[in-house]
């Protein structure tokens, strides 16, 4: 009879194994600590916040951390936090939603030119090519120019510029599965190429698909930040962390309160992001079983 402490590692999964070695992985750990604090901030912002984000003092303009004010006032004397807690809502929005918007995407694509080949795989590929040769975020203020600023239009830019790395790599994985056995079994049972990719391949590609989404949402919200830091993001009055920054930025020799904070929460909100993924590709890598 097997010892008691062998039993739990018996008959685990794939994600229960990758779970196990990711709560091992302290720096994940605490990425992941940080991105559900941000979330909860970003859902529960209307209750956190002291201030309405809009609510202007102008009797206290430009003024320093304080007690009435914890990270003090912009120059037109609205709270600093109140604005960072409703940007930390724009940020996961942004981060999540536009992630969204390139697995609809990408996926599709990606499992299409893999399972069919052929001319269908090639015109995707040369597609996928041309849209990988476009610097990216050169291509995001163009699509954003032409359609303005707003959040939709921000999830629509990033969306249909973001689509080319998880597009490649799905192709790779459905070109890599289709040939397996499994799949040759299920073909010969009579599944259909929809039951085909949808319940035999594309469950078996999702460990490169989770790590790219997850590496996807810090780049995003810095998209989204660069985007509101010269004007073509998020639309005022609704607050941003990079429309805080190059609103600031011009003040930051004499009020440096009002870029430093935001910078900050972008910085802390990426590196968080990027310790989490660097965890869950290591947890999901097969080698480190």
């Amino acid at each position: 009879m097997a010892p008691t402490g062998e039993a739990p590692l018996r008959g685990t999964s794939l994600w229960q194994d990758a779970l196990r070695r990711l709560r091992r992985n302290r720096l994940a750990m605490a990425g992941a600590v940080v991105v559900v604090l941000l979330c909860l901030v970003a859902i529960f912002a209307d209750v956190l916040a002291p201030y309405p984000y809009t609510k202007t003092n102008f009797g206290r303009l430009n003024e320093a951390p304080s007690r009435d004010y914890p990270l003090g006032t912009d120059q037109l004397g609205r709270d600093l936090l109140s604005r960072m807690i409703y940007g930390a809502r724009i940020s996961m929005l942004v981060g999540l939603g536009a992630q969204v918007v390139i697995v609809l995407i990408g996926v599709p694509i990606g499992a299409l030119s893999g399972y069919l080949g052929g001319r269908v795989d090639l015109f995707l590929t040369r597609l996928i090519d041309v849209m990988y040769a476009f610097p990216r975020l050169l291509f995001v203020i163009l699509v954003m120019s032409a359609l303005g600023a707003g959040l939709t239009n921000i999830f629509i830019a990033i969306g249909l510029t973001g689509w080319v790395g998880i597009a490649r790599q799905t192709r790779a994985q459905v070109l890599g599965l289709k040939a397996q056995e499994f799949v040759e079994g299920a073909r010969a049972l009579g599944a259909g190429s929809g039951r085909l990719l949808g319940r035999h391949i594309l469950p078996n590609a999702l460990t490169p698909i989770v790590v790219l989404v997850t590496f996807g949402i810090p780049e995003a919200i810095f998209t989204e930040a660069a985007l509101s830091f010269i004007g073509v993001g998020i639309n005022p009055p609704t607050p941003s962390w990079g429309q805080m920054v190059g609103e600031g930025q011009q003040y930051l020799r004499s009020y440096w309160h009002l870029c430093v904070f935001p910078s900050i929460a972008i910085a802390v909100t990426m590196l968080s992001f990027t310790f989490l993924g660097d965890g869950v590709r290591d947890a999901l890598d097969p080698k480190l079983k």
